[in-house]
């Protein structure tokens, strides 16, 4: 089964297509805001002026036709809304001009089952981190269960509001990384763990007080070892909460070096084993939709179109797992 996907839930527009498991082709298309942060009807404007240009590009990267797609699947949430409703739209119209079934996915499941096929993680804790969203998440009784999470701004969020605070070019998290390389002078910043979940509200205002008087590469290797050592906490209690001896890496954030290699160092401790997705499949994509598209229509088939609306804040724990039993 040719599935092709779509993804439109911020930033990025995205037409991925898969031949059952393997990847035919994967084409991104990124909205970038001259100043701030995403402004989400700007974003879905460029969404709009790029689809069919990215649909092109997609299909001769997959060397096929339209009417070879045998299904579509699309992101309908959590995301922006007007970029959500955008590849809602594009969705339903070329559903129908091919008259092919449309199946809506749940964007962060997405993320978890094209991390599971790529990296051969069967059972594991997920570590999900991106610009819109941070949990820790496992599979149990039927769904993906949300074991923690950011109780304020997600981890890729924050890493882009510093960024911007300290003059770096859009998105923030790369160029925090490269800099915190260079770092080597730890600066004491706010570490919020509360139970399972985190904040990192205190911690980024902190840390943009500290550029006054501190280098920024050691502000940014501050950042990064303060953050990323709540992440592997709240990791390491759901495991043995769970009892689960996987991890999983995956979103936009995924690609951050250091992140892995605490996650890594831990899981080695453990006697667990670790696993992140492929750098090409981190960051939000069509691939990962139409992997999902695939998974969700083997299980329970096609999706009323009256059913194929987007919903805006729609729970990772709130989707019944119908592929994995």
């Amino acid at each position: 089964m040719i599935c092709l996907g779509i993804e439109s839930t911020a930033h990025t527009f995205g037409i991925g297509i898969m031949d059952g498991e393997e990847v035919l082709a994967n084409v991104t298309d990124m909205y970038t805001p001259s100043e701030g942060g995403i402004h989400p009807r700007e974003a879905a404007e460029h969404h709009t002026e790029v689809c069919d240009e990215v649909l092109e590009e997609a299909l001769d990267e997959a060397d096929l036709d339209r009417e070879d797609i045998d299904l579509v699947a699309f992101s309908r949430g959590p995301g922006l809304p007007p970029c959500l409703r955008t590849g809602a739209v594009f969705a339903r119209s070329l559903a129908l001009s091919l008259d092919v079934p449309i199946v809506g996915v749940n964007h962060c499941i997405a993320h978890i089952e094209i991390g599971k096929l790529k990296s051969g993680a069967e059972d594991p804790v997920t570590l999900y981190v991106s610009g819109g969203n941070t949990q820790v998440i496992a599979l149990s009784a039927g769904k993906y269960r949300v074991f923690g999470e950011v109780l304020d701004t997600p981890v890729g969020n924050a890493l882009d509001k510093f960024g911007r605070e300290a003059g770096l070019e859009h998105p923030g998290g790369p160029k925090v990384e490269r800099n915190a390389e260079q770092g080597s002078k730890y600066i004491e910043l706010p570490y919020t763990v509360k139970g399972m979940d985190m904040s990192f509200s205190g911690l980024m205002t902190e840390a943009m007080r500290k550029l006054e008087d501190e280098k920024l590469e050691d502000v940014c290797y501050s950042l990064q070892e303060t953050m990323f050592a709540m992440l592997t906490e709240a990791v390491e209690r759901a495991m043995a909460h769970a009892g689960k001896d996987e991890v999983l890496l995956t979103g936009g954030v995924a690609a951050n070096k250091r992140l892995q290699g605490m996650l890594e160092t831990m899981c080695e401790e453990r006697g667990a084993s670790f696993y992140t997705v492929p750098h090409s499949l981190a960051g939000d994509n069509g691939a990962m939709m139409a992997w999902l598209g695939v998974l969700k229509y083997r299980s329970s088939g096609e999706d009323e179109l009256e059913d194929t609306d987007f919903i805006q804040n729609w729970r990772t724990d709130d989707v019944e797992v119908t592929w994995d039993k």
